[in-house]
């Protein structure tokens, strides 16, 4: 079992092409030998976004702190703290923060299929 607050996990840059102001941490994943779901903490600063993009694996994401917006392919659409957020499979998505706090986000994706168990 694993007990470790979120700021001791490595905070590093999203360096996806199209992404500004976006870092993540990987909470639990791989090395925790986490074979069916990964677990990651964004922050996004005030007028940072993560980029436009698509993939064939789903998103489950739970909104810490902050707000924004929420890109997809029905729109734009506002989120706030508590919100929680569901991006399909092989749906275009952004997220984007106008506001002037920054924003926190757990974002959940099933682990790759090559990932040891």
């Amino acid at each position: 079992m694993k007990v470790q607050p979120i700021e001791q996990h490595e905070q590093t840059p999203v360096t996806m092409e199209g992404a500004s102001g976006a870092q993540m941490r990987m909470l639990i994943g791989p090395r925790d030998g986490a074979g069916t779901f990964h677990m990651r903490h964004f922050e996004i600063a005030p007028g940072g976004f993560t980029p436009h993009h698509q993939h064939n694996y789903e998103h489950e994401i739970l909104i810490l702190s902050g707000g924004g917006v929420a890109r997809s392919e029905q729109g734009d659409r506002p989120f706030k703290a508590g919100d929680v957020i569901f991006v399909p499979a092989n749906e275009r998505h952004q997220f984007l923060n106008p506001g002037p706090q920054p924003c926190a986000f757990i974002c959940l994706i099933p682990a790759p299929q090559d990932c040891t168990r």
